[in-house]
């Protein structure tokens, strides 16, 4: 690529170049109709599919990096691809393709007083960056997503990731190009260099929005620094809170998958709340702890299993992403929503109650961008909302919130149709 070698050392022009060539691209996919994109994104899997070798080679050589470089299990198996996992990826490029395209849909209409007809219609929201670690399977989720709500995407992969990311872009790519996508649609920043993430989050005007995946070093480095609309979350600190009136057998039920099904996600319950008044909390804390996970508790938590230990002021602020999690007693339904306000990170808290005023009370004043009842934390996700996929989950209050798919990558333009008027 010309631009890499031009700009070898100036990141904002190497940047601007890309961000100029995704924006071209970008009106020309908007023009581009629902069967069309489709046909696109099925062409993409199936370059997949055909360059799986080279795939799989060049994962290899990250796999072998990474064991050079000691990184931890968990992160080498988040990092591996084999013939099922990447066959899941071609899978999921085919699975957004068969989405409801958002782009056109109409949202209000309307006829105003001077006689004007208004319409709001969804419509992309234009060049999109994605900066993100580890996973080389966000590379081809990421860039489907974004190609099927018609909008162009820069991508920005880890550098544990490097070979892998390359290859499954260059396939994308490829199918992208063969079904009358632009290439540049889908671009992949051709530098591991930190200042060209800088570069990135300083392209105000050229980028329209920036979506981080990883660890929280790296969403609070783009949330700080950026100059461009984020769309992320921070920390998931997600709360359950078990009623006086929840049945026992379901709370215990939902505790331990909400923390224990699987740790290291960012819908993991990290806090529980146990009701002083609800009967069963010594069999909920005992479950967990025989199922292998610390508990770290207050006074009247440690009350309920010696085997709970003292919790620190940090704990109730603390996105463990392990087999850790804090409890706390609380007073009724008003100590438990003091508790959530002043320590949810807004990402998913949950009650569990057969009481449905308490219930409803819960959903409408705890103000995180997903609220559950009697169900657990770990369905904080965009397939099991029936999105298809998600590009990320956000908790702030602007634009979109929660798991982020196809609507979420939309904006919307007023349509105005009038017959002659002027305003007075």
């Amino acid at each position: 690529m010309s631009t890499q070698l031009d700009h070898a050392t100036d990141h904002t022009a190497l940047v601007a170049d890309l961000a100029r060539a995704g924006r071209a691209a970008q009106r020309v996919l908007a023009r581009m109709d629902d069967a069309a994109k489709a046909a696109a994104l099925r062409s993409a899997a199936a370059a997949l599919r055909r360059h799986s070798g080279e795939i799989l080679e060049a994962n290899a050589r990250d796999i072998a990096a990474g064991e050079a470089r000691d990184l931890a299990p968990a992160m080498l198996d988040r990092l591996r691809l084999d013939a099922d996992r990447l066959e899941g990826i071609a899978a999921a490029v085919e699975a957004v393709a068969a989405l409801p395209d958002p782009v056109g849909e109409q949202i209000s209409h309307s006829t105003a007083p001077s006689g004007l007809d208004l319409v709001r219609v969804r419509i992309p929201i234009g060049l999109i960056g994605i900066i993100y670690e580890s996973r080389p399977n966000v590379t081809a989720d990421a860039a489907a997503l974004c190609v099927r709500a018609g909008n162009a995407v820069m991508l920005r992969g880890g550098s544990e990731a490097v070979n892998s990311n390359r290859a499954i872009h260059a396939a994308l790519a490829e199918g992208l190009s063969e079904a009358g996508v632009p290439a540049e649609a889908v671009q992949l920043l051709p530098t591991q260099d930190r200042a060209a993430v800088g570069a990135m989050l300083k392209a105000a005007g050229l980028i329209d929005m920036i979506v981080p995946r990883g660890g929280k070093g790296l969403v609070e480095r783009v949330q700080n620094d950026a100059r461009v609309p984020v769309l992320a979350h921070l920390d998931g600190i997600c709360h359950t809170y078990i009623h006086s009136a929840a049945d026992p057998k379901m709370a215990r039920e939902i505790a331990l998958n909400a923390k224990m099904r699987r740790t290291g996600i960012c819908g993991a319950m990290e806090t529980l709340l146990l009701d002083a008044n609800f009967p069963a909390s010594s069999e909920v804390v005992g479950a967990l702890l025989d199922d292998g996970c610390e508990l770290r508790g207050d006074s009247r938590a440690q009350s309920l299993d010696p085997r709970i230990k003292p919790a620190s002021a940090n704990d109730w602020d603390t996105e463990y992403l392990d087999a850790v999690l804090a409890v706390a007693v609380v007073d009724g339904l008003d100590a438990a929503l003091e508790h959530i306000a002043r320590h949810s990170s807004g990402h998913t808290d949950a009650i569990v109650t057969a009481d449905d005023a308490a219930a409803e009370r819960f959903l409408a004043e705890v103000d995180s961008a997903i609220v559950m009842v009697n169900a657990s934390s770990q369905f904080a996700d965009g397939g099991e909302f029936g999105l298809g996929a998600e590009i990320g989950i956000a908790t702030g209050r602007l634009h979109a919130r929660g798991p982020v798919a196809l609507e979420g990558l939309t904006t919307y333009k007023w349509q105005v149709r009038g017959s002659g008027q002027t305003r007075p």
